[in-house]
């Protein structure tokens, strides 16, 4: 009985000490500062651009902004955010097809008449890495 026991204990152990990452973002070359950036943070092809796992804002200065995401498990992600150069809390497109405020990607994913693929945009953090990302506007 105690070898059964202290196998489950073992076990919830493994599973809470999982090793959590932390992903740093530094998005630069904005062309003012006017307004914020909104990040959002994606952990599945599915749901790229349309379902945040996570999400940040962050103020712009000298034309450069930062976030940190922490306590991210183990997987695949991708990382896309915007400037809302008018504060107004959404991404303003022109005849809702055609983007009228910049937007970028990790990986410096570009859409080729249309929005960033995940194929391109996503990466891996495993074993409590630190990744670092660089998105230029």
């Amino acid at each position: 009985m105690q070898t059964i026991l202290l196998t489950v204990v073992l076990f919830f152990s493994v599973l809470l000490l999982q090793a959590q990452n932390t992903i740093e973002v530094s998005m630069i070359n904005f062309r003012t500062d006017d307004g914020t950036v909104k990040i959002g943070l994606y952990n599945e092809e599915a749901k790229f651009l349309n379902i945040e796992y996570k999400t940040a804002t962050s103020d712009i200065s000298e034309k450069s902004a930062s976030t940190i995401f922490t306590g991210v498990p183990d997987g695949v992600y991708a990382v896309s955010c915007y400037h809302d150069e008018n504060g107004n809390e959404e991404f303003d497109m022109y005849f809702g097809m055609f983007p009228k405020e910049p937007y970028a990607s990790s990986n410096d994913a570009k859409g080729m008449f249309g929005p960033p693929e995940w194929e391109v945009a996503k990466f891996e953090v495993v074993n409590g890495e630190t990744k670092e990302l660089i998105i230029k506007f």
